[in-house]
């Protein structure tokens, strides 16, 4: 692995798990012009780092851990912003978010428990959600109102890839990054799949 791109690479994820508590604090003090542009900066570098890690062969069980964090609190930090600046579209979908949380928590404790860490599986379902989910927050606070559609497209996504999560928990023994999904771990066997990735 070339080092300038892995320090590259960390460097842009680190700049989302920086970013994060500003955008909070833009939303205590109402600034939705630079939360909202600062929003669509931390997505584009999340689309950028996992472009570069891939095009550089950038792996490493902390990057990968650093990267679900930082789209986890960028993911966090928009839906406070919804909260804050658009109340009116997300206080009726409250129940929705409500049921994302508890999948959320059961997937979380289910790897503690396992692996005794929190998982980054980086699967199929977990990037196509990552896009829905940052495509309606972008679009939700650049356009007048939220798109309807496109919350419940995101939400169904979301429910989806924290379901094979937890059953990703229960099939692999060891914790993994860089897993595809279900059907690819049993086309590919248990024996393949229960390999931990190398550190760098």
């Amino acid at each position: 692995m070339h080092k300038t791109s892995y320090y590259i690479v960390n460097t842009i994820t680190l700049y989302r798990l920086i970013v994060a508590p500003l955008l909070l604090f833009l939303i205590l003090y109402e600034q939705v012009f630079l939360f909202k542009w600062l929003l669509v900066f931390s997505f584009f570098t999340d689309a950028i780092d996992g472009i570069l890690a891939r095009r550089y062969k950038v792996v490493s069980a902390m990057g990968a851990k650093l990267d679900s964090l930082g789209d986890d609190l960028t993911v966090i930090a928009g839906i406070v912003g919804l909260f804050a600046f658009k109340p009116d579209f997300i206080y009726p979908q409250l129940g929705w978010l409500i049921f994302l949380f508890i999948l959320f928590i059961v997937e979380t404790i289910a790897a503690l428990n396992r692996y005794g860490k929190t998982t980054s599986f980086h699967t199929l379902l977990a990037k196509i959600s990552a896009i829905l989910q940052g495509s309606f927050l972008i679009l939700a606070f650049l356009l007048p109102e939220p798109i309807h559609w496109l919350f419940y497209l995101a939400v169904a996504f979301t429910a989806l890839d924290l379901l094979e999560e937890i059953v990703l928990i229960y099939l692999l023994p060891k914790w993994k990054t860089d897993v595809k999904g279900i059907y690819w771990l049993l086309k590919q066997g248990h024996g393949a799949a229960g390999k931990s990735p190398a550190g760098n």
